[in-house]
Formats: C-alpha cells, structure tokens, sequence
C-alpha cells in the first residue's frame, strides 16, 4: 500500500488551489479523496505524479473548478428541487382550481368562489414568485432578469386583479390598470428591443410582440374606463327611486272592494315575498335589510354582483324566487276572473331553470319593485 508524504500533500492542496478551487472546505474534501484513491491504487514505487494527474482528471470534464461551481449553486439551491416540485404541483391545483371554479360558478353550486379564491392566490403568491425565483437563475443579464421580473409582476397583478373583479372587492381597477400599464409599457419595449438585436430570434420577437400588443389592446378594449364607483351610485339611485315609488305606492288608499278575498290574500303573500327577497339582497351586499337615506355620506355602496350565496341551490331565496313564482300563477289564474285586474307578466318563470339566479343583485332588486308596482297598481283600480 502506498503512503502520501506530508511533501505530496502540499503539492495535492496547492494544485488543487491552482485548478481555481478556492472554498477550503472542498478543498480538504477533494483532498481526502485524491488521498483515498491514490493510496489504495498506487503500487509502493510507483510514479505518484503521473498517478496524481489521471486521477485528478476523473474528477471533472474539463476543469476542477467546475466542482465548486456545481457545490455553489447545490449550496445555493439546496431546495431547488424542492421548490420546483412545490411549482409545478401549485400551478397544476391552480389550473384545476381554474377549471373547477369556473364550473361551479357557472352552475351556481356552492364552493365556486372558495375554489376560486384558492386558485387565484396560489398561482399568485406561490406558483408565479416561485417561477420567478427558478428562470431568474437561468439567465445572466440584468435585463434578461428584468424582464422576468416585469413579467411575473404583470402575472400577479393580473390574477389578483381578476381575483378582485370577481369577488367584488375595492382595488381591482387600480391593479387591473397598473397590469395593463406594465404590460404595453415596459414588457413589451423590454422584449421587443432585446430580442430584435439578435438576428436569430428577431422574426420571432415582432411576431410574439404583435401577438402581445394585440391582446394588451383586446385587454383594455374589455376595460370600463368609466369609474365603476360612479356607475354602481347611478343604478343605486335608480333602484331607490323605485324603492321610493313602492313606499308611495303603499301609502295610498287601496282599493280591495273589487277583489276577491283569496286575490287580496295572495297579493299580500307577493308584496311580503318582494319585500324579503330585497332584505336578502341587501344584507348579502352591504350586510343591512335596508338602504339608509344617509349611505352616500357612510360611502355605503352596492357593487354590482351575482346573487349571494342565499341564492344558491336550496338557499333562502332560491326557495322565496319559487314560492314567488307560484304565488304570481295563483294570483293571474284569480285575476283572469276579474275585468278590472290585469294579469303580471311572470318574469320570475326563469326560476324553474335556474337562469334568474344567474342575474345581478340590481337586475332582481328592479324586478321584484316592478312585481310590487304591477299588484298596488291593480289594487287602485
């Protein structure tokens, strides 16, 4: 067995510092090593140097130094494939997640806007940081990483902007603005001048930047540049203004001598129904049975949206739309039996299929006003 004199060792550890490994750690480790091998495999006279320099050479593919650069990045990105792992299997739940709650929302099952929620925060805050965190790795220009940066920026406040729009919440238009901004500002400048220089990709870098303007432009064309604020105020007023004509409506003498007293019964159970389908309504949206006169100094505001989750299946007011429903049948059959008393057109007959729920909060507010107008116009005849 061959002995390492305290002489060879040196010459060991200064190569090894001269092939440009410089983390001492990994020098001792590489010399641990080369040691091992060179005691076991040398015979006793044999030529150390040449031996040395074959076995120094199975440590790399063309120079040591390469070691040290693979044990920085392993150092670096000890968790690296832990994180893609954790990348790619939030980015598949976000697109099921996608899928699901698209579904579900379309059917009005429950869950739809937990599973949309889930979906759109985890490509948001754990699928695009993540991805940013990987390719930002893969390249070595600054503007390169720059516009990954953009890119996932642009990815984030998209998605939270969508997140926002759907759940109603103040701010989406502000990031769904900021998006945009980003998008047809600074991406697409960033992309376009530094694919274009580079003759190999330049007719695939005004293709893709066309393709990008063209939806940027799409984009904004689908925005209401309109503040949405002052839109939902306009239809607020215009549903208190029918509001105001129902109370008024109510406090007028009512004429019942003409009905019979199964009409009148009926009528009553569509006015009382009306009434608690807007109380549901209105707690759903700003958590009151009523719009208090004062709601513009409270900045109280109703945000057009689909029907609450008192509206979904076997809820509250699925259950009053169809007992509505029926109590309008009841009311035009008695009706039709009277000269003087015309018929409601049923607008709640959508119900049987679903489709009504489908409707915004303003969309049924007006309605059931106009079933309420339609009976205590009857009742003045």
């Amino acid at each position: 067995m061959y002995r390492i004199s305290d002489q060879q060792i040196d010459y060991i550890l200064n190569d090894i510092s001269a092939r440009g490994v410089e983390m001492e750690s990994l020098q001792q480790n590489l010399l641990d090593h080369i040691c091992c091998v060179i005691e076991n495999n040398l015979e006793e006279n044999g030529d150390f140097e040449n031996f040395y320099q074959k076995t120094v050479k199975t440590f790399y593919k063309d120079a040591l130094w390469e070691i040290e650069e693979e044990t920085l990045q392993l150092l670096t990105y000890k968790n690296y494939y832990t994180m893609k792992k954790i990348m790619i299997y939030s980015g598949t739940f976000s697109v099921f997640g996608f899928i699901a709650g698209s579904i579900f929302k379309m059917m009005h099952w429950p869950g739809a806007s937990a599973i949309l929620l889930l979906a759109m925060i985890t490509i948001s805050l754990v699928f695009l940081p993540l991805l940013f965190v990987l390719k930002s790795r893969e390249v070595s220009t600054v503007k390169d990483k720059m516009m990954i940066a953009v890119g996932t920026i642009f990815g984030i406040l998209f998605s939270l902007s969508s997140l926002f729009k759907i759940m109603h919440w103040p701010g989406a238009n502000v990031m769904w603005f900021m998006a945009l901004g980003l998008l047809l500002f600074v991406f697409i400048p960033l992309y376009f001048f530094s694919g274009i220089r580079n003759p190999d990709t330049k007719v695939n870098t005004i293709i893709t930047t066309i393709i990008l303007i063209a939806a940027g432009g799409m984009l904004f064309a689908l925005t209401n540049v309109r503040s949405s604020s002052h839109v939902n105020r306009s239809k607020l007023k215009h549903y208190l203004q029918f509001e105001e004509l129902v109370s008024h409506m109510k406090t007028m003498p009512r004429d019942t001598t003409k009905q019979h007293a199964e009409l009148y019964r009926v009528s009553e159970g569509i006015l009382s129904n009306c009434a608690k389908l807007k109380e549901l309504v209105l707690k759903d949206e700003i958590g009151q049975a009523s719009i208090p006169k004062d709601f513009e100094e409270k900045h109280i505001l109703i945000q057009e949206s689909h029907l609450g989750e008192s509206f979904d299946a076997k809820g509250e007011g699925e259950k009053l739309l169809f007992s509505l429903k029926t109590q309008i049948d009841d009311y035009n059959k008695l009706a039709s039996k009277h000269e003087m008393i015309y018929s409601i057109e049923n607008i709640i007959d959508d119900a049987d299929n679903l489709t009504l729920v489908k409707h915004s909060n303003y969309q049924l507010l007006n309605t059931l006003c106009q079933i309420q107008l339609f009976v205590l116009e009857n009742e003045r005849l």
